[in-house]
């Protein structure tokens, strides 16, 4: 039983070491010397402290006092007389460690030291629990350990876990902070590699709203020195600090590459080559990366594995074009190599792009937007800015719900202010042609089977867009169908990395098309269509394009070799 005076000494022990625990900036430290002062007290020959791991399967040994030094031991949690008191977060004395099935052997084993009696407290705050303190073989009176001695190191674990937790709480405040401002800073060091807001008649706009503090989108777009401007839209698979690292990287290779690669095509090939050289395994980008010619009005681009974009004409129509490459990052490639590039002639109309994140927002309550909602949006004010109309879907997005479910962007080339800047240039002779000739699409491909699916969906979209009904569509795509077969057969049959190049002009009410290899010359007089009566397999396809089309010869071959073939059918 203890005096008044040893309880006095023993409450201000315990009154001490909380005082330490609350002003301490080194919690381990502490609770070093406060289980030597603690040992001390109460004449244990030895004592440890024992944290769980984060698993909570391991007990640890963070602090040790006693001749043998087990700081960072690690046990199992429901092994040995402190596994016992985590499990059951209850105090015990042990005064006969032999009689005890529970007691842990191999630690006296290892170290030499032999453990007669043990006095043992949880360390938990309600009902977490954090580890259990431990002291052993009491060096006074009959060397056991009493309900007093308990007592006290019960009210030392109890304001000890208390430190620790708070301790911990504290770090995690301080990593949360450290976090917070690391995330700020990628996001200044995100929003830097963005282009500056330009003029409002500038054709090209962009807008980017990040679900979380960095973003997995991008867009960027800057001027070339001959007056066209190049740009590109992405979105990294993924979200957080490494898809915002893949998108930093992506930007920057854009912006560098594209100041001296002019063809979308080999541009984005290129990206991919070193994307996928050292993208992180699963990680990817879809991509489009495009060349926007005021002048003309034309826009070449190419995209690996993007949402279509989407051809908004000025009778309100649109047009999408679809993506035929995989996304950035999934194929190796070579540097030298070319994407497919598909040309089109926007007439004054608006070309769009835009991640998953718009077409899967949430808009009103709850409602998805969707392309059709998306297209809706775009249309409803004909007479806004397209800088104003992408900023509207934003907010109809950002301002619909707490949380975005993805990153939010897009990006817009608008050809009406470049249109009237031509049409005012055009002299009056030219404006009373009727027939004058408007580039409808060129598209330039690999010579391989596996393009023929791009090449008839984009001339069946262009022959649409040229004013075709949909059975001539399909008659004229039938006819590009079978003269590229006949390409990549025939004129490149012992020949790899071949090229196709598919133009579709129209003139007043015919379509013309030009089909450009780049094969050894053919004589055209061996480009006859067999007789129908010799039944055997192939030689049919040039019967049925003289069949479909209108007009079908072979042109003078180009001075640099090659052959060009021409087809015109009659608009209808």
């Amino acid at each position: 039983m203890q005096s008044p005076r040893d309880r006095d000494e023993a409450m201000e022990l315990v009154a001490a070491i909380g005082r330490d625990f609350a002003s301490t900036l080194d919690i381990d430290q502490t609770l070093g010397a406060a289980l030597r002062r603690i040992a001390s007290h109460v004449e244990a020959e030895a004592g440890a402290l024992f944290m769980l791991d984060p698993s909570g399967t391991k007990l640890r040994c963070h602090a040790s006092v006693g001749p043998v030094d087990i700081v960072g031991l690690t046990i199992a949690a429901d092994q040995g007389i402190a596994g016992r008191a985590v499990s059951c977060n209850a105090c015990e004395i042990v005064r006969d460690v032999s009689r005890d099935p529970q007691f842990n052997r191999s630690v006296d084993a290892k170290t030499g030291f032999t453990t007669r009696s043990i006095l043992c407290a949880p360390l938990s705050v309600k009902d977490e629990r954090i580890g259990a303190i431990q002291l052993v073989n009491k060096r006074g009176g009959d060397g056991l350990f009493d309900d007093d001695d308990l007592h006290l190191l019960e009210a030392l674990a109890s304001s000890a876990a208390l430190a620790i937790l708070n301790a911990r709480m504290a770090a995690e405040l301080v990593e949360q902070e450290r976090v917070r401002r690391e995330l700020e800073l990628a996001a200044e060091i995100q929003r830097s590699l963005l282009p500056e807001a330009p003029a409002d008649d500038f054709p090209v706009h962009g807008i980017n709203h990040p679900a979380r503090t960095v973003s997995g989108d991008f867009y960027d777009f800057f001027p070339l020195p001959d007056g066209r401007i190049c740009f590109a839209l992405g979105d990294v698979s993924g979200k957080g600090i490494n898809a915002a690292l893949l998108m930093a990287k992506a930007a920057s290779l854009f912006r560098c590459l594209g100041k001296t690669i002019h063809q979308p095509g080999r541009l984005l090939a290129r990206i991919n080559a070193e994307i996928a050289e050292t993208a992180t395994l699963g990680m990817f980008i879809t991509m489009i990366v495009g060349i926007y010619d005021p002048r003309t009005g034309l826009v070449r681009f190419s995209n690996a594995g993007h949402e279509p974009l989407q051809l908004h004409s000025p009778d309100g129509t649109f047009v999408e074009f679809a993506a035929e490459m995989p996304p950035v990052g999934v194929v190796p490639g070579e540097p030298d190599e070319s994407f497919p590039e598909v040309a089109v002639p926007l007439g004054g109309g608006a070309l769009y792009a835009f991640t998953d994140g718009v077409t899967e927002g949430y808009v009103d309550s709850g409602r998805e937007l969707g392309l059709d909602g998306l297209k809706a949006m775009l249309t409803r004010a004909p007479s806004e800015s397209v800088q104003r109309r992408i900023s509207r879907v934003a907010e109809s997005l950002t301002g619909s719900q707490a949380v975005l479910r993805d990153d939010v962007t897009l990006l817009a080339v608008d050809d009406r202010v470049a249109a009237a800047r031509r049409a005012d240039r055009s002299s009056p002779a030219s404006a009373e042609l009727d027939a004058e000739a408007i580039t409808v699409l060129s598209l330039r491909t690999p010579a391989v089977a596996d393009r023929l699916r791009l090449i008839r969906a984009v001339v069946g979209e262009a022959s649409r867009l040229a004013g075709c009904s949909d059975g001539v569509a399909k008659d004229v795509t039938l006819a590009v169908d079978e003269a590229c077969q006949n390409i990549i057969r025939h004129a490149y049959k012992d020949i790899p990395d071949g090229e196709i190049v598919v133009e579709i002009i129209r003139d007043g009410k015919k379509l013309i098309l030009f089909l450009k290899d780049f094969a050894p010359t053919i004589d055209p007089n061996t480009v006859r269509p067999r007789n129908l009566e010799d039944i055997r397999p192939g030689g049919l396809g040039t019967h049925l394009i003289r069949e479909i089309m209108d007009e079908v010869a072979f042109l003078d071959p180009p001075s640099n070799g090659g052959n060009v073939l021409r087809l015109a059918k009659r608009i209808a």
